[in-house]
């Protein structure tokens, strides 16, 4: 109640923004904002900047952006709306300081949900899990911070230990694997400058993936010269966090540097967590129309695996660990890399060329207690765009092509583990079980147009072709006993239909119709001989989707609406055969029903009091529309792992050198198993963040931060392994607890030199 007496006794108080729109009034991102030769903001996906509170109106700033001619202007009056024209040419280029590599973003004509670096630096520094939830349409269940599994419209849900079904891209480089899987963890929270959503298979360039597309881009170093940063966190069940950054850019070259390093005791037993991680973010001009960039990034960690546990323990020992997972002191040792070089070339005004190639290597050792897993995956590939921009009806038009190689070898064997004969000293390497490799092999063609039908109307269409094979090989039996085998998938053509009408330049709507497809993963591929199965088909199904956009009291308020529906066949089902053996199968099919809204909203109550409230919400009528597992009629039920309502809102508070964020979750009831028998209870979570900041001297600036998460010390499950089996009369373990109240603070220190 007080806060939305606050928010609405504030509606109409002035706020001191300022909005850049194109000629054809849409929003310009990524605009600097000049003042007296000092960059003072930049504009957010909105096209809205904000005034620092130390500035008062009028002042004359300067607007520059690569694709835009520079301007002067007075800035008299909040919220004045301002218009950069097109650049014709490049002349302008070689005198603007090369900020690093700008963001990628997915081109969808449509609008898709984004997270800042500022709504992830008001959560705790540890993980990216909060920031994430915030996102109606996206929900992640997190066991650990290197156990996440990332639900897109309830795409995704039925996968049990991590994240697929989803495609996902670290500046412009894919990260996810040949089977689909992908891992965010091994990504610092602090590097990162933005995360794009677009939810459903709308992004043509990127894969059409039934569960979309996640577009991640590192923090881009911000003015010219040379700069130190350190931030150093501690916290509850011994968190220790220390990240140290280096920029240094100048007319034609930028490079970011960082190292972290972060360790938890966990809340946990077996819970202990240790990671390393290396970035390098560079990029070079090496004339007007070229530019080199390079990637690196380096990743280990160590982590133990608490397991989950069954209801009794839940209810009263939820930091107790699985036993056999205890008596095992099971865990992951695992080491992430990722290398990829771009060039980026512009042939003419209106063609250029972006090619990437890259190349992964991740190594993965983890003592279980049924079994050792020793793995490895090394990928290399190559992604190449080309884009070229044409007069259509008198209107500026795009037409974006090209493609994305991508293989992968896959190596890996189990191995016999003799814990339970090891004086209890945990994990023991035994006989060798099994020995595979599996090569896969990736092709992406795709081609998008937008064409500016009217002055209102917008058309994109979009077609996305893969050819997709794989190749097992046995290197453990016998040649009589050999289970190699080859998979070739049939090619899938995926096409795609984005519309936009604007009613006016504050106020849209959207319509989509999109086919998209998920392969299956190694597991689902195989039989319960462990033989390729040839029966298995890809997930195939189509997305519609209507919707709206608006802006209201000169863009302070921003309101987002979205109603879809996600048909989907041919459903792949891991089915438990073992204690971590699963196989899978196309059996039956999903009708996701949902409905999205996100509001925000910005006031200014004074020059140096500025409040934004926020509200995200999904509602979600996930159903098996046709499913039978095991002559067992499943149809008509919830769909597993998926809540039916999430809200997520929040407000920011900002006084001059003081923030202060609020943010609260929640999670409507889950159903837990196919029979919809069980369902995980509905949670609240509230988290609370301090910051302040300021300039100890000219070139020294400091910020303190302190948080609660989980304010009221809510006890809920994290993360659900659904349809859970109980075996020799075990309880089934359904339930990975979430963290009780915990608390976090530190200190960061920046000098510029």
């Amino acid at each position: 109640m007080i806060f939305m007496t606050v928010f609405f006794n504030l509606l109409n108080a002035q706020n001191t923004t300022g909005i850049v729109t194109s000629e054809q009034n849409i929003p310009i991102s990524d605009v600097s904002v000049i003042f007296e030769n000092s960059l003072i903001s930049k504009t957010d996906s909105k096209g809205v900047f904000v005034l620092p509170n130390n500035l008062t109106l009028p002042i004359d700033i300067q607007l520059e952006h690569p694709k835009y001619q520079p301007g002067s202007f007075r800035f008299s009056e909040a919220n004045q709306l301002f218009t950069l024209k097109e650049n014709p040419g490049i002349e302008e280029l070689s005198t603007v300081v090369v900020m690093a590599s700008s963001e990628i973003k997915s081109e969808v004509l449509l609008p898709t949900s984004f997270v800042t670096s500022e709504a992830i630096a008001q959560q705790s520094p540890v993980a990216l899990v909060d920031a994430l939830n915030q996102t109606a349409g996206a929900y992640i269940q997190s066991g650990a911070i290197n156990t996440n599994r990332i639900t897109i419209r309830g795409v995704g849900s039925r996968t049990l230990y991590g994240t697929n079904k989803i495609k996902a891209y670290f500046n412009g480089i894919p990260i996810t694997n040949g089977v689909g899987e992908t891992a965010l963890d091994v990504y610092d929270p602090e590097d990162l400058q933005s995360i794009e959503i677009i939810k459903g298979p709308k992004a043509t360039l990127y894969g059409t993936n039934l569960g979309g597309t996640i577009l991640l881009n590192s923090k881009n170093t911000k003015s010219p010269g040379f700069s130190f940063k350190n931030n150093t966190s501690v916290g509850s069940f011994g968190m220790f966090k220390n990240s140290i950054s280096t920029d240094y850019s100048d007319k034609n070259i930028t490079i970011h540097l960082a190292y972290d390093h972060l360790e938890l005791d966990g809340f946990r037993d077996n819970g202990g967590y240790n990671r390393n991680s290396y970035f390098l973010n560079s990029s070079y001009q090496i004339n007007e129309n070229t530019q080199l960039s390079l990637v690196l990034n380096h990743t280990n960690y160590q982590a133990q695996i608490p397991s989950s546990i069954g209801k009794t323990d839940y209810l009263e020992q939820p930091s107790k660990a699985a036993f056999t997972w205890a008596k095992a002191k099971g865990y992951e040792a695992d080491k992430q890399n990722l290398a990829g070089v771009s060039l980026k070339h512009k042939f003419s005004d209106t063609f250029e060329n972006t090619t990437s190639i890259f190349y992964t290597y991740s190594d993965h050792y983890e003592p279980r207690p049924f079994n050792i897993l020793d793995e490895s995956t090394e990928g290399v590939g190559l992604r190449s765009v080309f884009t070229n921009t044409f007069d259509f009806l008198e209107k500026r038009a795009k037409w974006d092509f090209g493609t994305e190689v991508f293989k992968d070898d896959y190596q890996w064997k189990t191995i016999e583990n003799l814990y339970a004969s090891n004086n209890g000293m945990g994990s023991l390497e035994g006989e060798l079980l099994s020995e595979n490799q599996e090569k896969r092999n990736n092709l992406n063609l795709f081609s998008s147009v937008t064409l500016p039908v009217s002055d209102k109307l917008n058309l994109q269409f979009g077609v996305n072709f893969n050819k997709t094979s794989y190749d097992f090989k046995d290197q453990f039996n016998s040649a009589e006993a050999d289970k190699s085998a080859t998979r070739n998938f049939d090619p899938i053509i995926a096409p795609n239909v984005n519309v936009s009408y604007h009613l006016n330049p504050q106020q849209q709507l959207f319509a989509n119709v999109s086919y998209g497809f998920n392969y299956p993963s190694l597991e689902e591929t195989l039989t319960p001989d462990g033989v390729i199965n040839p029966e298995i088909s890809p997930e195939k199904g189509y997305n519609y989707e209507l919707g709206t956009e608006a802006y209201f009291f000169g863009k302070r308020l921003h309101v987002f609406s979205s109603y879809y529906i996600l048909d989907i066949k041919d459903l792949l089902v891991a089915q438990r055969v073992g204690d971590d053996q699963y196989i899978g199968r196309n059996a039956g099919r999903t009708l996701h029903k949902g409905l999205e809204i996100a509001t925000d909203y910005k006031i200014q109550v004074t020059e140096a009091l500025s409040v934004s409230p926020f509200i995200n919400a999904s509602f979600n009528w996930h159903r098996f529309k046709e499913f039978i597992n095991e002559d067992i009629d499943y149809s008509g039920n919830d769909l597993t792992g998926v809540p039916n309502v999430t809200l997520a809102s929040g407000i920011a508070f900002k006084m001059n050198q003081l923030s202060l964020f609020v943010n609260h979750l929640y999670v409507g009831e889950m159903p837990m198993n196919d029979a919809n028998s069980l369902y995980r209870d509905a949670y609240n979570l509230l988290n609370v963040k301090l910051n302040y900041g300021g300039q100890l001297f000219k070139k020294i600036g400091y910020q303190l931060h302190f948080g609660v998460n989980n304010l009221a010390d809510t006890t809920y499950a994290s993360s659900i392994l659904i349809n859970a089996t109980g075996f020799n009369n075990s309880e089934p373990r359904y339930y990975y607890p979430g963290n009780p109240r915990h608390y976090y603070g530190g200190l960061s220190i920046d000098y510029r030199f």
